[in-house]
């Protein structure tokens, strides 16, 4: 009894795993764009994520079990080198993987453009190159002038163009619910358009207000609201600044007046504190990750709205 028992249970195992086995997996880098994948794939199935919140994709170190969900997944999708540079020799033979940054009709940036660097235009605002000593350790900008700025999903038609190219690569996958997924990208494309155009009404008249960022991120989604910052910090939170590197950074937000001083999670928000102590700044947090938004059909929109509440709110109160 006890062997029939065993080898009815072991049927049962092999025949769930199978089954298993054979359900679709589709695993992205990064959360927003398992935010534009769970848009896409409503009601057909549940995208999900490699990295875990907080994690930098610029510099993730892999687990193996992370590798086991790359080489299993049917369908992975990255940004590209630009951003998830620890997966390019991984990826470059992973025939599920999908380089988003290479998808049709995108609009990309590049870190020597007009918009790109640290100012914009008559906005400039560049740091002076801080003396350094022993005892001083400056955070290097991390991107280079002339690469590809990889923060494409700040862009709403970047994620819109994403989702419709998206719906036609997963049809290969759940074949059966191609149209479902052409669907789901349209009402995506839809809601952005109404979604984009009640962020521009809002922030164009602020666009004189002056902010400052501690991570250039954000030049996809302040080039499409017509926004621009009149500098970015480029301070480490891993790495204590040097006075000299703070009193410059004082002097840009003296030089600014009321402002605006966006930190990101990571960031500490004592380094915020003591950089600003005594001046007529007002700081908030901006994530350009969406740490901490659910992964549903409209997580995508929560992440934007986010971002430009989180903007206008503080710019209005200057």
């Amino acid at each position: 009894m006890l062997l029939r028992f065993l080898f009815v249970l072991a049927c049962g195992l092999g025949v769930s795993a199978s089954a298993m086995a054979a359900t679709p997996s589709v695993l992205t880098t990064i959360k927003p764009v398992q935010l534009i994948a769970a848009a896409v794939l409503e009601g057909v199935a549940e995208p999900d994520v490699l990295l875990p919140p907080g994690a930098s994709p610029h510099n993730y170190a892999l687990r193996p079990s992370d590798r086991r969900r790359i080489v299993n997944a049917d369908r992975l999708y990255w940004v590209g080198p630009d951003l998830e540079r620890f997966l390019q020799q991984l990826l470059d033979s992973q025939l599920s993987a999908r380089r988003l940054d290479e998808v049709p009709e995108l609009t990309l940036r590049r870190f020597d453009d007009e918009h790109a660097e640290h100012s914009h235009d008559d906005h400039q605002a560049h740091e002076s190159e801080p003396e350094h000593d022993e005892h001083e350790h400056e955070h290097e900008h991390e991107h280079e002038p002339g690469t590809l700025d990889p923060h494409i999903w700040l862009s709403v038609r970047n994620a819109q163009h994403i989702a419709l190219w998206m719906a036609t690569d997963l049809a290969e996958v759940y074949p059966e619910h191609g149209e479902r997924l052409q669907r789901n990208a349209a009402d995506f494309v839809q809601r952005l358009d109404h979604l984009h155009e009640r962020q521009r009404q809002r922030l164009q008249p602020l666009a004189d207000k002056p902010y400052f960022v501690f991570h250039d991120a954000y030049g996809y989604l302040q080039d499409s609201l017509g926004i621009h910052p009149r500098g970015v910090f480029t301070l480490s939170e891993e790495i204590q600044p040097g006075a000299r590197h703070v009193n410059t950074l004082r002097q840009q937000l003296t030089a600014a007046g009321p402002t605006c001083v966006f930190r990101e999670p990571q960031f500490p928000a004592r380094r915020v504190e003591s950089l600003t102590a005594g001046l007529p700044v007002r700081s908030a947090e901006l994530d350009p990750l969406g740490m901490d938004i659910t992964p549903d059909a409209r997580g995508y929109e929560t992440l934007l709205e986010t971002l430009g509440d989180t903007l206008a709110n503080c710019l209005e109160e200057l």
